[in-house]
């Protein structure tokens, strides 16, 4: 069947030719048909819908024939990330193995397009928007070509001028941000990421920019709808000075770029210097065009708009660009789609990242009975991460890039974006409850160990292939590891970053290995929200916490019953499996809270979401950010809360 299938994809014009110049038989051989019995139903159903392979020529059922199974899918894929190596086969075979055991997931785009005829594999896009109507549209055709084959989009908007602000060209005045705001959100939704599912972009704002009142409520239900974005994210970039206002009970002066066009470049104790002189120029009347109000009140209407729309997220300027190792070559202007990354944009570079996620709950080691408790495989971690990261660093070099700015930016500092999915279900196999503190200490162990692996796995790369281009000046050049630039963020803030900074791997003899041989990916790690890869794999997003034990799930390909396996295997050993429990659990909408007969182990064992005190999660995602970021995902509430995540993506 596999020749056959790589021939007919090849003949309808969807796979790229140079697969069939690899011993087709021998990676037929490698094939393993028992591990489609890994899959439940959603994730089965999900390749089915949006990633297989369809000849459309073949009416068979109205829209096409798949001619694609889930080992030939996951091979294909490796195929198309091997297509440079020296030994093809063997990398293919290498990479298939991670795929289909699902020890690790490539990104959604890579699996829609891995070794077909427009290899786009990149998984985010980010870029910042120039302020004349040249640059606002260019910005916006590129979103569209971007977002044809499944790229997410960040696009930051803070450089273009405020409503009432003076046009030269025209003498007359701007309409501010928002009216092409909703020509973005226009575009996304036409340009559906080539049928395969919604096109998604986020824009960002900073906090002083003028229009950022209206900015908070594009996405409310109520008010003008010409100037409203139903089906675009938001996130508020907000500099450090801002909430020192906030605590302070200060005033927040709101100004017009075209007035403070530095601001947008700067950072930390440059920015308060700039942003506090441009104030006292607007107290001397030199600048007209501002606004000031308590800036309580702004961030309250922050907080009450994400709260009523879940949007604009909250993300921070100064600490992803103190802790930015790439702060030499630019500025961090926004985060991402999903905010798992930071990046430098500019005029000329369209930042892109390409991500993949290990799963962890594949990275506990055996154990002999259901009485002993697994833990971490460091073993079999950094085998994984060694080879994830190879198929991350081809990405960029096999990418289909249809914008020329994302190509110069992604072979010049080539950052990719390692994650992790599973988290909770490894907590569940430890039987540890998510809000303990041994699940605090879990999750620090365990992101120190991705992020040296991935780090190491990168300076072996840098060795064999040589560093990124722009690696000569960097933090890593400098010796600076992640860890080390929470103290750069303590110094420039003045204190204010209460983060455990302790470590238990050989981070000295990393910092020797990077000077020996530097790094060949700027950035190497994300926690990415993994929302249809941990779908396929059958686990939880990313770190999340169990949404509920028992609940229905509706996306494209339909509603889905979705049970916690685990407490059900709880259950039927203890004996309480039965039509009662399955209609109490129904009852309680998923919750074991009220549900008496379950002992009070099992009950805080599989807390939900809803169930577990934030403070835990903070707890768990504040562990991994001394190593590269703290980024919660209360996925359920759809906010996005980043700090310090200068190292990510």
């Amino acid at each position: 069947y596999f020749p056959r299938f790589i021939k007919k994809g090849i003949e309808i014009g969807l796979l790229n030719e140079e697969l069939s110049r690899f011993d087709l038989e021998k990676l037929a051989q490698a094939l393993d048909p028992e591990r489609d019995l890994q899959f439940d139903y959603l994730g089965l159903q999900t390749l089915y819908d949006r990633y297989f392979l369809i000849d459309r020529n073949d009416n068979y059922s109205g829209e096409g024939r798949r001619i694609e199974m889930p080992q030939a899918f996951f091979m294909r894929v490796a195929m198309g990330l091997a297509l440079n190596e020296l030994n093809r086969e063997a990398r293919a075979i290498e990479f298939y193995q991670l795929l289909s055991s699902f020890d690790f997931m490539s990104s959604t785009p890579t699996l829609f397009n891995a070794g077909t005829t427009h290899s786009q594999l990149s998984s985010c896009y980010l870029s910042t928007v120039a302020d004349d109507l040249d640059g606002i549209y260019e910005a916006i055709k590129e979103n569209a070509l971007l977002a044809k084959y499944a790229g997410g989009l960040g696009n930051d908007w803070t450089p273009v001028r405020a409503l009432g602000s003076h046009i030269k060209g025209t003498n007359g005045k701007s309409q501010g941000v928002v009216p092409f705001l909703k020509v973005v959100n226009d575009t996304a939704v036409a340009v559906n990421q080539g049928g395969k599912r919604k096109g998604a972009v986020c824009t960002y704002l900073e906090s002083w920019h003028l229009d950022v009142e209206e900015f908070l409520e594009l996405r409310k239900n109520t008010g003008d709808d010409r100037r409203r974005t139903h089906d675009m994210n938001t996130a508020n970039w907000i500099p450090d000075l801002f909430m020192k206002r906030v605590m302070e009970s200060g005033e927040w002066t709101l100004f017009s770029p075209s007035d403070v066009p530095d601001l947008h470049d700067k950072f930390g104790k440059a920015f308060e210097q700039a942003y506090t002189a441009y104030e006292a120029k607007a107290d001397r009347g030199d600048i007209k065009h501002f606004k000031r109000l308590p800036a309580l009140s702004l961030w309250r209407k922050m907080l009450s708009m994400l709260f009523e729309t879940g949007h604009p997220w909250i993300t921070f300027k100064d600490p992803c660009n103190i802790r930015s190792p790439q702060q030499h070559v630019g500025v961090v202007h926004s985060s991402n789609l999903c905010t798992e990354i930071t990046l430098n944009t500019n005029d000329t570079e369209i930042a892109v990242c390409n991500l993949g996620s290990v799963n962890l709950v594949n990275h506990l080691k055996p154990v002999a009975s259901s009485q002993d408790r697994p833990d971490l495989d460091l073993e079999k971690l950094h085998r994984t991460i060694r080879t994830a990261m190879r198929m991350l660093d081809n990405v960029i070099d096999i990418n289909y890039y249809a914008v020329a700015k994302a190509r110069n930016s992604n072979i010049r500092h080539r950052p990719v974006g390692l994650g992790i999915m599973g988290f909770q279900e490894a907590l569940h196999a430890m039987r540890v409850p998510y809000a303990s503190q041994e699940a605090v200490e879990f999750a620090d162990r365990s992101m120190e160990a991705v992020c040296y692996n991935a780090y190491w796995a990168s300076t072996d790369l840098a060795e064999e292939r040589g560093a990124y281009s722009s690696f000569r000046g960097s933090l890593w050049d400098q010796g600076v590891l992640p860890l080390d630039t929470l103290k750069l963020l303590a110094e420039e803030r003045g204190g204010y970053v209460e983060v455990d900074m302790s470590s238990t791997l050989d981070w000295e003899a990393l910092r020797a290995r990077i000077k020996a041989h530097g790094m060949r990916n700027s950035n190497c790690v994300a926690i990415a929200p993994t929302a249809t890869i941990s779908n396929i794999v059958g686990i939880s997003a990313s770190i999340e916490p169990t949404y509920q034990n028992l609940y229905v799930k509706s996306n494209l390909s339909g509603e889905f019953t979705m049970v916690n396996e685990y407490l059900v295997q709880d259950l039927k050993r203890l004996g309480l499996w039965d039509e009662v429990m399955v209609s109490d659990l129904k009852y309680f909408d998923g919750s074991l809270a009220k549900i008496d007969r379950v002992p009070a182990e099992l009950r805080q064992l599989y807390a939900t979401a809803f169930e577990v005190d934030t403070s835990w999660m903070v707890e768990c995602a504040g562990r991994s950010r001394s190593m590269f970021t703290w980024l919660a995902h209360p996925e359920r509430s759809s906010t996005r809360l980043t700090s310090s995540p200068g190292y990510v993506g």
